[in-house]
């Protein structure tokens, strides 16, 4: 009987260990297709959702294969599955990005800030133009002392027609992008659009450039920290929401 047990025991093992090997394939895949991983090795136990929007912001056209993309089609129906899970307790989103496609750095952008969990963001090497609404769309954003920030109009690739019609179009898109920033941080409309206008900063473009702390100055992210400082946020804003009033 003895002998049976422990045939049982090494089975039930052997069973175990390979699930265990399957599930960290699926995560590594899953790292190197979406950028996506849950975090859930914390002393809290909680399960963390970590996002990793990076590179160019692809629309509705294919970039070129050599550049590095975060693709609409895949970070929306995953953050539409966070939010229907029970399993996820927090999101935390990692920016490294040149910006990219309006429509679709909006769609992202009011996704995570409609998602009922608590969110936290968390800007690295930089993110520039549409990536300024999704690092502002989460509850507490973090930029690290290096990381940079472009401010600066619309633009369009392509044929542009010269008519009234097409300024008003930009203006009304721009109008979008400022509402949307405002609405999710402590600047104000006058301020940004005044940072997104300035003449005397870029050789050949409008715009703004602010670095690490000057971010948080001027009221567009919340405080300056690393990786360490974001997680640490995502469990209190985690706690405080577990917590009955």
């Amino acid at each position: 009987m003895e002998k049976e047990h422990n045939n049982d025991s090494t089975a039930e093992n052997k069973e175990e260990a390979k699930k265990e090997k399957e599930n960290e394939k699926l995560d590594n895949e899953k790292i190197e297709d979406f950028g996506q991983v849950t975090l859930d090795e914390n002393n809290k136990k909680y399960k963390i959702h970590l996002l990793s929007v990076i590179g160019e912001i692809e629309g509705h056209d294919n970039l070129p294969n050599q550049s590095k993309t975060t693709k609409y089609e895949h970070v929306l129906p995953q953050l539409a599955a966070i939010e229907d899970s029970d399993k996820v307790d927090g999101v935390l989103v990692l920016l490294n990005t040149v910006g990219g496609d309006v429509e679709a750095g909006l769609a992202i952008a009011e996704m995570i800030a409609s998602i009922s969990k608590p969110t936290v963001s968390l800007v690295l090497g930089g993110s520039h133009s549409i990536g300024i609404p999704i690092a502002t769309s989460t509850d507490y954003s973090f930029i690290v002392p290096t990381g940079t920030m472009v401010i600066h109009p619309v633009r369009m690739n392509g044929t542009v027609i010269g008519a009234p019609q097409t300024y008003d179009y930009f203006k009304q898109m721009q109008d979008r992008i400022i509402g949307f920033i405002e609405a999710h941080c402590k600047s104000t409309k006058e301020r940004l659009e005044k940072l997104m206008l300035n003449t005397g900063m870029l050789t050949k473009d409008l715009g703004t450039i602010l670095v690490g702390e000057q971010a948080v100055d001027e009221g567009i992210i919340d405080e300056v920290g690393g990786i360490s400082h974001a997680l640490g946020k995502l469990y209190e804003l985690i706690e405080n929401k577990n917590t009955p009033c």
